[in-house]
């Protein structure tokens, strides 16, 4: 079974509180899946209409895990107290082989 990331790359951070609230919650949801966070951090260079903005990328076991971590309560929670405080674009992604 091919290892799996869940990619965030944000556009904006709009509110700082909510974000905040979001960054309380998340963490935890995501690792209950399995989740290990390899990055958390502003871009350090942007290429290609890239944005210099902060990306997050988290490994799971797989992409069913990740799915699940996206779509369990715990992390639906997170989302509803982030509401409209970031604009981003998640991707999961399978590894190759």
């Amino acid at each position: 079974m091919a290892k799996a990331y869940w990619i965030a790359f944000y556009k904006s951070i709009k509110d700082q509180e909510k974000f905040a609230a979001y960054v309380k919650i998340a963490p935890a949801a995501i690792q209950a899946h399995g989740g290990r966070f390899l990055a958390r951090a502003t871009a350090a260079q942007t290429y290609e209409m890239g944005l210099t903005e902060r990306v997050t990328m988290i490994e799971f076991d797989s992409l069913e895990k990740a799915r699940a971590a996206h779509d369990s309560p715990a992390y639906q929670a997170a989302l509803k107290a982030l509401g409209d405080g970031a604009e981003r674009d998640i991707r999961l992604v399978e590894a190759l082989g």
